[in-house]
């Protein structure tokens, strides 16, 4: 296949990144829709379809979750596309769903990581989850977590599963969660009365698309709103393998690169070189798969057995996850981040001080020191601008506490610890001096 062949067929998969400029959203969406339509290799939008279709043939299906248009994902998709020929004789083995909404979305099904550009799932016609595809860690550096190598790996890893089913089905049950708190999104308290369950494509489409991190935002909502601190596994959902020190190789299905000293990961007894092949018994396909089973570890702490393949041979691990483990994932990347920052820190981002900073400033290595990087400047993101704090300021303090460390120990207090209404002490330092301000934690 040329260079040429392969580029139009990806950028069907995910979405052309070189629309042309100076389009509006709608105008880019709908010839989006005109092209994979006139194109038909990919089934647009329709589930049942997809589902009736692989019944009918006996393949296996592929769904492609990207809301569009999305700047971001554009930005990941233009550097993804690399040409790779080996993706297109795959995908003819599978029957092809590209999905542009989650307007009526079976969460009951579809459970994946909402904060990320896009999300694959191969699948049996009964629903039998085989794999996931897609995982996002960082805004930019997205190249040490996906690639066309490593999915392909994953395209192939599926169809293997797709041959042994049903004898695999005991093995693959694991792959599918309880359903959530709502069916599908548009149910949710803070989506229901602005859209419905499909697109609208005559009208708005726009407007009325339920795009992916309306999701999470809807799920942490119905918990918040109703003055509940949000549930610890919706917080920090979807942990990175990194957070257990544990760097995979993005070009495999879930080959380990590194394993970090002292770490989590270290202490289970993982070795660079290694193949996982099962977590908690469920075959693993991809970085995603891995992050499906943490995600479904317990906050309190876990043991996860694995099986990894170490020169040719197969070994019995066992992965010891201590309490609170989730909480050392870093949620400053996320879209979810900025209601947070709305809710506890008035508007503000903050960044937190290395060692050397903290040492020219004569702080404690120790103790909580962000720098204020940027001050919301309209509505509800700028209650911190009219409460008088500044660019450059260095927080060292928060409700009394000096032991939050970075912006994820701020929003997980501020989840557990206060409540809407609650006003908050805040302790910056400024030209050398102390100054005290107060924020309250909104709704």
């Amino acid at each position: 296949m040329n260079r040429y062949c392969f580029l139009s067929l990806f950028l069907l998969l995910v979405i052309q990144p070189a629309l042309v400029q100076g389009q509006s959203r709608e105008e880019k969406v709908r010839q989006d829709r005109e092209k994979v339509l006139a194109d038909g290799f990919w089934i647009y939008n329709d589930l049942e379809k997809g589902f009736a279709e692989a019944k009918r043939t006996g393949k296996p299906i592929v769904v492609v979750l990207r809301c569009i248009p999305c700047v971001e994902c554009v930005k990941l998709d233009d550097e993804l596309v690399d040409r790779d020929p080996e993706i297109r004789p795959l995908l003819k083995q599978y029957i092809c769903v590209r999905i542009v909404s989650t307007n009526g979305l079976d969460l009951s099904l579809f459970q994946y990581d909402t904060d990320q550009s896009f999300a694959v799932f191969m699948l049996n016609a009964d629903g039998t989850i085989y794999g996931r595809f897609g995982t996002r860690s960082d805004h930019t550096e997205w190249y040490n977590d996906v690639s066309l190598k490593g999915m392909t790996q994953t395209l192939r890893g599926a169809l293997e599963l797709h041959k042994n089913y049903p004898k695999n089905r005991k093995a693959l049950a694991g792959k599918r969660g309880q359903p959530l708190e709502f069916a599908s999104p548009e149910k949710y308290p803070s989506l229901k009365k602005k859209y419905k369950d499909s697109i609208d494509f005559e009208n708005n489409v726009v407007r009325s698309c339920i795009h992916c991190h309306q999701i999470g935002d809807a799920r942490r909502a119905f918990y918040w709103k109703n003055d509940k601190a949000i549930p610890e596994k919706i917080f920090f959902p979807y942990p990175h393998p990194k957070t257990l020190g544990l760097i995979l190789d993005p070009d495999t299905k879930a080959e380990v690169k590194e394993v970090l000293a002292a770490s989590i990961a270290a202490k289970a007894g993982l070795k660079k070189g290694d193949r996982i092949e099962t977590i908690s018994g469920q075959p693993i396909l991809s970085m995603a798969d891995v992050q499906w089973v943490l995600d479904q570890a317990s906050p309190q702490g876990d043991i996860l057995s694995m099986k990894v393949k170490r020169a040719g041979e197969l070994k019995k691990l066992l992965l010891k996850l201590p309490a609170d483990w989730r909480r050392q994932g870093d949620l400053s990347w996320r879209v979810s981040s900025w209601e947070y920052r709305r809710v506890f820190l008035g508007g503000l981002k903050l960044e937190q001080m290395n060692t050397q900073q903290k040492k020219a400033k004569q702080l404690k290595q120790d103790k909580m020191a962000m720098v204020v990087e940027h001050v919301g400047q309209y509505g509800a993101h700028a209650v911190a601008k009219r409460a008088g704090f500044k660019k450059g300021d260095i927080i060292t303090s928060y409700d009394g506490q000096t032991n939050l460390l970075s912006e994820s120990d701020i929003f997980f207090y501020g989840n557990t610890k206060t409540k809407i209404g609650d006003r908050i002490q805040v302790t910056v330092l400024r030209n050398g001096k102390k100054v005290q301000f107060q924020l309250p934690v909104q709704k």
